[in-house]
């Protein structure tokens, strides 16, 4: 074969003037004249200056390097011998880019360079080093993969980096750096480097728990449900050799631990494979198919993948692994043997400033200057005024009454308010802490008669032909970040109510703070804050507030103590009084002098009730200074509440700091599993907050810093928003604080984004074409040498403990509904386990299936800890931008749609042979024990589901989104409306039946026979009652978490009436036995409907055949 190398000259000038422009490409190939577009010359290799004695004297002007690339070129250059490492690698990066072969190759910060010194050849880690110091051999570089993310060459490449994981939204807010924005940097990288200078301290096992932490449930016995199958309490585990793939079945018992298993295993294994001198102490125990661990002093039946395996009745497979060759293992001893080097910490300057007055000195009323409003897109047709609403509020509770000023009339977009001043009646001394001021821009239109009014409500005039349409809004806090009033005059920029939910409301108090990153398009107001005559006035600190209560508690003794002695009121009244708010609903009815008597017996509720903490704040008059020094003064003695009160308190309707701070002090001891639970919820909170730097953002940040699995999960949350405006600014800046401090988990996130990106590019292609064309079309493009590299060695963004190795294109395809979504199929990269399929979804809002889904694991856990296994089928679901996501499929499962249309046959009368489904089980569960099996499970799953969706208000329910996997389980997907929210057909809504349970589900739970008397139906309606009665036990808890999502963004839930669907379905406020015959009312008339909601899905299956 005739090999030649070609070479081109590139008269290619670098401005910097650094690299000579003598640059040469030397590409390999085989010779067929073509090539790659270069021309082709003999290259007489002599004049490659092998020089031994290259770096012998003093190091020369010049180096004539030559740089192999990952594509099999070569690159030729003569560079100053005082040229850092990075500044190289970048320009050849460049050149490599444009020369053959050139688009495989990555980022400059995706590689390293190697070079051969005395002994071997090594990684320049250190990029800022010059040719002169590291002094490659013969000038050879070669241009290799970076073997470790964790060692970045410098900040800046980090940075750059992150701010490309991070996304476009953020990168040019960064420029503006406000104080705010640099304090919360400096203190949450602080917080940062203390958690890494602990991890840098890990044993190679902290770091395996680290990365991969131990599902494990709460206690360490077998669960009773577990013990009914298995009554010796003995079980089987399949062991299989990583080395040489035997495989072991061993029988252990309940106190068997990991440590005890692996013993026994090389006890059978020595046998028969006579190895000697292994210890049980080089081996672990991972789950076969992904990464997680059985490890540790835990008997092996508290691990949950071992009671999962166990519930499914399947045998738990397990690989015993050399501790040798465990990622976590290896990075940890190269990271040893590097040695992090620790920036010295630099000391802040203190400033000094002149003492503040403080607000509560200040007995003025608060005032305001409105200068003007610029920048106002009205109808200047028909409109014929423009004003300004401003009003001042705490959470959503106005303070005092609002204002309204009408503008004289502007030029075209712009109205001058003369230096109005507005005065409203609220002293400075009394405005809480998170006091926000709210403005509202509006126009009055005269109506043409066609267009109906929408806010007559709060119309001045009462004529009907006049319409006051709300523009725009804005909210800003008067105090900020370091409790000083704002002062001076301030530009706010505005939101339209086009980009938030639409309200009756004229404010929109519960509205972020931020100001419009798009200060191109908004209208613009002008106001001036009022010092009251001091240069600098704040809020007074924590211990002088407490001061004060303290004072007035001992004042209030004493002039107790001069009066006659009241006889001690009753603990039961205070209960009884206390009892008719605990439904949360009636909170919001409470009358003034309930909330009076309520305030009033305080102490009392601290002694006995703490628990009702939340009724009592309700009570608290924010707007008078002595309520709230009381209430922070309570909280300080306060006992910790239970998880679920104290999540309520993160919701909008407690901005105060001191309540905030108090819930956060309570939540402390969440153990992870349940954090994660609750971490959806937890950083929407967040957006609750009112300045950047929280107790609730630390909370986070450092349970993410410490906890690979939540730190996943936390990235993917505040990742998925950062299209939305009004979250740039926060979540940026905390994605950008927890890549920083977690810089290993910087790589494989940032492949996820690299798949993400791929993925929606094939979504692209799903939408062009034909269903048949689609798909060839798509395998085309995974199949593409240039995007299956992408897919190698990925988390599944899902579940990151499942690993991928690649993808399957030819399993891959576009599936029917109108968002075309992709059916994706990655390997796993556990060769011996199953692969991991995926739905891609592009054009889809995910965020209400994530609520939905989690609601239902929420419920799984209540129910699980009071002994019941409903059997549950909760699959994952991620939202990962704006309508763009990933839901994982359930293997071996159909929809009842298709499984009535194979059994059925397709005619208009398929869903009333009622024997379809039973007949389908029947088939897929041969003997007849495996039969009743199947029966069990959908009994018990069809039990939890209808519980579920009744109380959660799933609707649109029919029998495409219901499944039933072949071992019996039903489940539901697709949860695109909840809370009652009704698809409308034909003006008719659609499912009038509480939940679904149509006589093919029936006659399944009764094993075939059509009576509804049978005892197996009346076992099933007594497992319903019962999951219906634990919910409701802990109705607080579902409603805490559902009202953390208030006004954060799901059309459903914008308002707290949304939650008033919850609360009718959960009737907190009836007795137990009268909430039971109200749920068996409900039950009753399900059945009675279930011939109902077979025709209506009759007529649905008729309208849409759509087997895959």
């Amino acid at each position: 074969m005739n090999r030649t190398a070609s070479v081109s000259h590139n008269h290619h000038h670098h401005s910097g003037g650094m690299l000579d422009n003598r640059q040469s490409a030397y590409v390999e190939h085989t010779h067929t004249g073509s090539g790659c577009g270069l021309p082709v010359t003999e290259y007489d290799l002599s004049d490659m200056r092998f020089s031994i004695n290259l770096w012998k004297n003093d190091p020369p002007d010049y180096v004539d390097l030559i740089c192999m690339i990952p594509n099999g070129t070569l690159l030729m250059m003569k560079a100053p011998s005082s040229t850092t490492i990075r500044e190289i690698k970048v320009e050849v990066v460049k050149l490599a880019k444009q020369n053959c072969l050139g688009y495989m190759i990555k980022d400059a910060c995706d590689y390293q360079f190697y070079g051969i010194s005395v002994f071997n050849i090594e990684p320049y880690t250190d990029e800022t080093k010059r040719l002169c110091e590291v002094q490659p051999y013969f000038g050879i570089l070669s241009l290799g993969d970076r073997t470790d993310a964790t060692s970045f060459s410098s900040d800046y490449e980090l940075t750059k980096m992150v701010s490309g994981m991070i996304g476009s939204s953020f990168d040019h807010h960064r420029t503006q750096g406000t104080p705010e924005i640099d304090d919360f940097r400096r203190s949450m990288t602080d917080l940062c480097e203390s958690i890494e200078v602990e991890r840098s301290q890990f044993t190679w096992q902290q770091r395996l728990l680290y990365e991969h932490p131990l599902r494990l449930a709460g206690s360490a016995d077998m669960p009773e449900l577990i013990r009914q199958r298995h009554p010796t309490s003995a079980f089987l585990i399949v062991v299989k050799n990583e080395n040489d793939q035997s495989t072991f079945t061993l029988s252990v018992m309940e106190k068997d631990t990991p440590l005890s298993l692996i013993e026994s295993t090389l006890q059978k294994m020595n046998r028969s494979q006579m190895k000697m001198n292994d210890r049980a102490g080089d081996y672990i125990l991972k789950v076969s198919g992904r990464d997680e661990y059985l490890f540790g002093d835990h008997p092996l039946i508290q691990f949950l993948y071992i009671q999962e395996a166990l519930s499914d009745s399947a045998v738990p497979n397990v690989v015993l692994q050399s501790v040798i060759r465990l990622e976590s293992y290896i990075n940890h001893h190269n990271e040893q043997s590097m040695g992090l080097k620790r920036a010295p910490k630099k000391e802040r300057p203190v400033v000094l400033h002149k003492a503040p007055t403080s607000l509560w000195d200040l007995g003025n009323y608060f005032q305001l200057t409105l200068h003007s409003i610029s920048n106002v897109n009205y109808d200047k047709t028909r409109a014929f005024r423009v004003g300004v609403d401003v009003g001042l509020y705490h959470g959503e509770h106005k303070l005092c009454s609002q204002r309204s000023i009408d503008a004289p009339n502007g030029s075209s977009d712009t109205f001058l308010f003369n230096d109005q001043i507005m005065d409203f009646d609220i002293q400075m001394r009394n405005l809480p802490r998170m006091t926000r001021l709210c403005i509202v821009i509006f126009e009055v239109t005269k109506l043409s008669r066609s267009k109906k009014s929408s806010n007559n409500k709060d119309n001045a005039q009462k004529d009907v032909s006049y319409n006051k349409n709300h523009l725009a809004w804005v909210n800003t806090t008067l105090l900020d970040y370091k409790d000083h009033l704002r002062t001076g005059r301030q530009v706010l920029y505005t939101w339209t109510y086009a980009d938030d939910i639409q309200s009756d409301e004229v404010f929109h108090p519960l509205g972020t703070i931020e100001p419009n990153p798009r200060k191109e398009e908004c209208a613009l107001v002008h106001v001036t804050f009022h010092s009251s005559g001091a240069e600098s006035v704040r809020y007074p600190c924590e211990n002088t507030v407490l001061q004060y209560a303290a004072d007035r508690a001992v004042a209030s003794l004493r002039e107790k103590q001069q009066q006659p002695a009241e006889p001690e009121k009753p603990l039961k009244d205070l209960k009884e009084l206390i009892a008719n708010y605990t439904g949360l609903d009636k909170i919001y009815e409470m009358v003034d002098q309930d909330r009076n008597a309520i305030w009033e017996r305080r102490n009392d509720i601290l002694r006995e009730l703490p628990e009702q903490l939340p009724i009592l704040l309700h009570c608290v008059y924010w707007k008078e200074r002595d309520d709230v020094a009381d209430i922070w003064y309570l909280l300080k003695r306060w006992p910790l509440i239970s998880i679920e009160r104290s999540l309520e308190l993160l919701d909008y309707a407690y901005p105060d700091p001191a309540v905030r701070r108090f819930a956060i002090k309570c939540l402390q001891i969440l153990k992870d599993d349940d954090l994660l639970l609750y971490l959806l919820q937890l950083v929407q909170a967040i957006k609750h907050e009112s300045y950047l730097e929280s107790d609730l953002v630390v909370l986070l940040l450092e349970r993410a810093l410490r906890n690979q699995r939540i730190g996943h999960y936390f990235f993917w949350h505040l990742r998925s928003e950062m299209q939305t405006p009004s979250m740039q600014t926060r979540f940026g800046l905390l994605l950008e604080v927890y890549l920083k401090g977690c810089k290993h988990h910087v790589a494989p996130l940032r492949k996820q984004l690299q798949v993400l990106e791929k993925l929606k590019q094939g979504s692209v292609i799903a939408k062009k074409g034909s269903k048949e064309k689609v798909k060839t079309m798509l395998q085309d493009f995974l199949r593409d040498q240039r995007n299956a590299g992408v897919f190698q060695n990925i988390q599944n963004p899902l579940n990151p403990s499942f690993r991928c190795s690649g993808v399957t294109p030819d399993q891959c395809k576009v599936m029917d509904s109108k968002m075309r979504p992709l059916w994706v199929v990655f390997e796993n990269a556990d060769l011996n386990s199953n692969d991991v399929y995926i739905i891609f979804k592009n054009g889809d809002d995910l965020r209400q299936d994530m609520l939905t889904l989690q609601m239902l694991r929420v419920m799984d856990k209540l129910w699980k800890r009071d002994g019941m296994d409903f059997r549950m089928n909760i699959y994952n679901c991620i939202s990962m931008e704006q309508r763009l996501g990933m839901i994982e499929v359930v293997r071996h499962a159909e929809t009842i749609a298709n499984i009535q249309k194979e059994k059925g046959m397709f005619s208009a009368t398929s869903p009333f042979k009622k024997g379809s489904l039973y007949s389908w089980l029947k088939e897929h569960n041969k003997p007849a024990d495996k039969l009743n099996k199947a029966i069990n499970e959908f009994t018990l799953s069809c039990a939890g589901y209808c519980v579920a969706t009744y109380v959660l208000g799933v609707a649109d329910r029919h029998s495409d989104n219901i499944m039933v996997k072949r071992n019996g389980q039903l489940f539901h997907i697709d949860f695109g409306h909840i809370l009652g929210h009704f698809k409308e057909k034909f003006g008719v809504r659609r499912e009038r039946v509480p939940f679904v349970l149509t006589h093919d589900f029936v006659y399944v739970i009764n094993k075939g026979c059509n009576d509804r008397e049978a005892k197996e139906f009346c076992h099933f309606q007594e497992l319903c009652e019962r999951a219906f009665l634990t919910l409701r036990k802990h109705g607080c808890l579902i409603l805490s978490l559902f009202s953390m999502m208030i006004s954060t963004g799901l059309p459903e839930l914008s308002s707290e009436k949304d939650l008033n669907y919850l609360r009718e379905t959960l009737v907190l406020d009836y007795t137990e036995e009268k909430a039971r015959e109200h749920f068996r009312a409900k039950f009753s008339e399900a059945l009675a409907n279930s011939w109902k909601t077979s025709l209506n899905w009759a007529s649905h299956n008729f309208s849409k055949n759509n087997k895959q």
